[in-house]
């Protein structure tokens, strides 16, 4: 008899956390005793904010589930780190039928790697079905209003970020 799924890892580059990457933690979190947050250091994208910059505005905006969500910056392969953490699982967000493709091939690497750890999905409620961190950093660097889309820290950080590149 295998061990049940107690705790899930959540990776990604949140680069920034937005209100459609809690909703998935919050939904994980009525089906698993903790979530771990872990914040990809090696990513192929070019980030806006530091890898402590990510860390802090998400564990702001996760501050009121403490002890049940833990933010962590993960390096390497994302099967070593789950294997690390003792988790058998991964948690993806799914926002629409184009993600499903990547993050299907990524589940069977994963699986193919290790097939002890399995991957779930998840959707976000409706309302952030459409949110994407690229959108949010490109609404910000245009000077648009992102508050409906992102934690208040976020959304000053944000401000700072690009406040400090105008010329």
């Amino acid at each position: 008899m295998s061990v049940p799924f107690r705790r899930i890892v959540y990776p990604g580059t949140f680069d920034p956390v937005t209100n459609g990457h809690l909703d998935v933690v919050a939904r994980a979190l009525q089906l698993f005793d903790e979530v771990v947050l872990a914040i990809a250091a090696d990513s192929s994208k070019k980030p806006l904010f530091s890898l402590e910059e990510r860390q802090a505005m998400a564990e702001h905006a996760l501050a009121g589930v403490n002890g049940k969500v833990r933010v962590t910056i993960f390096r390497g392969l994302l099967i070593d780190y789950v294997q690390s953490e003792d988790s058998r699982a991964i948690l993806r967000g799914l926002r629409a039928v184009s993600d499903f493709e990547f993050e299907f091939q990524m589940a069977l690497m994963n699986r193919k790697l290790n097939d002890s750890i399995e991957t779930l999905f998840l959707m976000p409620r409706g309302a952030y079905t459409y949110l994407s961190s690229t959108i949010i950093k490109e609404i910000g660097r245009l000077g648009g209003d992102v508050s409906a889309f992102v934690p208040p820290v976020v959304e000053e950080a944000l401000k700072r970020k690009f406040r400090s590149e105008k010329p």
